[in-house]
């Protein structure tokens, strides 16, 4: 019997048509008393439909399930509990995986390491990489020993995180503890290294994969290229497409687009072209990644008819251009002076369902400052308005310049009174061109003089400004010198008082050293008393015999000078 067929027994259908949030009335209707019955002869049965949950992704009913077993008293097992897990992992419902994993300690479930690796795996997709680490290290705690899916499941959980350090210590630690790192491993940790921009790094475990006898996938190098893309290495970036020729790896999307994108932020729109023109040649499918990138290559290069035949020419390469397209082409014509280009360009956007972005707008209206079209840069000013797109100061001023070269000083002065209550305080360059327009055509001395006196005041308000947050990172300077200081003195009371502390247990451990000692003694000493008493005895029948013996003065001081000699030796083999 297949799990289909052990599914099929139980009423399945009705059990995955219940809603996420069916009551337990409902749930009851379809597991009744006959079917868990089942469910307790022959617990597989529960772990096919929890498994089956977990294939709908259905978290919240593998829950329900499971409180209906612990209420009918149907066991629960490891099983019943890695399926249910699993169905939270599936969902990115990294909560409901943690507390299914806490409570099985509770009901004397020990979870095994697939429930463990699955707990890590929701985390790792739920972004919670703190999180997945803790169930790593808790594991060896709970008698549940780590595999490598459980390392490399940390390990793109730190990736994710940008947490390239955590990723380069867990690859590290692998061989420690008996585990073999596999392509799944390096990959993820030079994606981590890509996302940190450690592009040295990535090169380098790149190099490390053949070494390790571990087979360098078109994963491998994207991430490496990506990751010199980021640190404007082109040519490393190109280099590596080369090797990946020489290491018979097929390149594709994302290789070619890090690459032109290398090579977009190194100015070197040439190679950029080359790159995309080569991609059919190489079986690889342009998309529009690529084109935007290559198209940005050549506005930087101010190559503006080659960015207006590459927008040109996405339909026929069944692309849509999106904003971040039409923004490039845009902005390359504003650097040319073609104004009518892109106020045509801009208005096209609008034709074709794309919604300009605040880059379309300012280099619209920055392409008809430099001609001094002042009326389309009001109407482009007005456009972006009334799509609520927020402006910055250098739209505002682009267009207030362009009223400044049609000699428009009233336009000018009314957009500079506008700008606080639309974007921000206005700076030097708008206040200028307002001032310039009023001065440029003899203006009235009182709109002039209106106009200075909100330059100055604008001046002072800079300066105030500036002043304010030199006190206010004077203060903050002041409180860390205060605050280190203070620590610095606890740390130092502290170290006294440690020393206080040893201090008296040293003294009383001298003062318990030295009774014991004096016992020591004393118990010696009346060790010594029938020792002297029967020296004494033994001189006395000596004299009494008549035997040639001294005088009783000096065998008596004898004795003492024995005495005298055995205490001083005691006392030295005590101390």
């Amino acid at each position: 019997m297949n799990s289909g067929d052990g599914f099929r027994q139980i009423p399945g259908r009705q059990l995955l048509a219940l809603e996420q949030t069916a009551g337990h009335a409902r749930m009851l209707e379809v597991l009744n008393d006959e079917e868990l019955e089942k469910w307790k002869i022959n617990p597989t049965h529960a772990t096919r439909a929890l498994s089956e949950l977990a294939r709908k992704r259905l978290p919240f009913l593998a829950m329900q399930v499971l409180n209906l077993m612990h209420g009918k008293q149907v066991r629960v097992n490891v099983f019943h509990y890695s399926a249910a897990i699993n169905a939270c992992a599936r969902s990115s419902e990294w909560q409901l995986s943690l507390s299914l994993l806490s409570y099985m300690h509770e009901i004397t479930v020990t979870p095994d390491e697939i429930c463990h690796n699955t707990a890590i795996s929701a985390c790792e997709k739920g972004g919670q990489w703190q999180l997945a680490l803790g169930v790593l290290s808790e594991m060896p705690l709970l008698r549940a020993v780590p595999n490598e899916i459980s390392y490399n499941a940390a390990i793109s959980a730190s990736e994710k995180g940008c947490q390239w350090q955590l990723a380069l210590s867990l690859l590290s630690n692998m061989p420690h503890i008996g585990l073999t790192p596999s392509d799944f491993s390096y990959n993820a940790a030079t994606s981590a290294f890509e996302k940190g921009g450690q592009w040295q790094l990535s090169l380098d475990l790149l190099c490390l994969m053949p070494v390790m006898r571990v087979t360098t996938s078109c994963i491998s190098y994207n991430a490496a290229v990506s990751a010199c893309s980021k640190a404007v290495k082109w040519g490393m970036a190109l280099e590596l497409l080369s090797d990946m020729h020489v290491a018979r790896v097929m390149k594709d999307e994302i290789s070619c687009s890090a690459a032109i994108s290398a090579c977009e932020k190194g100015g070197k729109w040439g190679l950029a072209l080359s790159l995309l023109s080569s991609m059919p040649v190489s079986r690889v499918t342009a998309s529009r990644i690529s084109c935007n990138a290559a198209i940005s290559a050549c506005e930087k290069g101010r190559r503006w008819q080659l960015a207006l035949r590459l927008l040109s020419r996405m339909p026929q390469m069944r692309l849509t251009a999106n904003e971040i397209s039409c923004s490039a082409a845009i902005s390359a014509c504003e650097k040319a002076g073609e104004w009518q280009l892109a106020m045509g360009l801009l208005n096209s956007m609008h034709f074709n369902r794309v919604v300009p972005n605040e880059i379309s707008y300012s280099a619209t209206m920055s392409a008809c400052q430099k001609k001094g079209q002042w009326q389309l840069a009001l109407h482009v000013l007005s456009q972006m308005l009334q799509m609520r797109v927020t402006g910055d100061l250098i739209s505002h001023s682009a267009t207030i310049s362009a009223c400044e070269r049609g000699g428009q000083w009233q336009l000018s002065l009314s957009l500079l009174g506008s700008l606080p209550e639309i974007l921000a305080t206005p700076d030097h360059i708008s206040y200028s061109a307002a001032i310039s327009a009023s001065e440029g055509i003899g203006g009235d001395p009182k709109q002039q003089l209106r106009a200075y006196g909100a330059f100055k005041q604008a001046q002072a308000e800079d300066v105030e400004v500036l002043r304010r947050r030199q006190l206010a990172d004077a203060d903050r300077l002041d409180g860390l010198r205060r605050r280190t200081k203070a620590e610095a003195e606890l740390l130092e009371r502290e170290a006294r008082h440690r020393e206080e502390l040893a201090l008296e247990a040293t003294r009383d451990q001298e003062g318990r050293l030295t009774k014991q000692l004096a016992a020591r003694l004393q118990k010696v000493r009346k060790g010594l008393g029938p020792a002297k008493e029967a020296v004494q005895s033994l001189v006395s029948c000596m004299q009494r015999g008549g035997g040639v013996v001294a005088s009783t003065q000096e065998m008596d001081a004898e004795l003492r000078r024995f005495e005298q000699q055995l205490m001083s030796k005691v006392e030295a083999f005590v101390q």
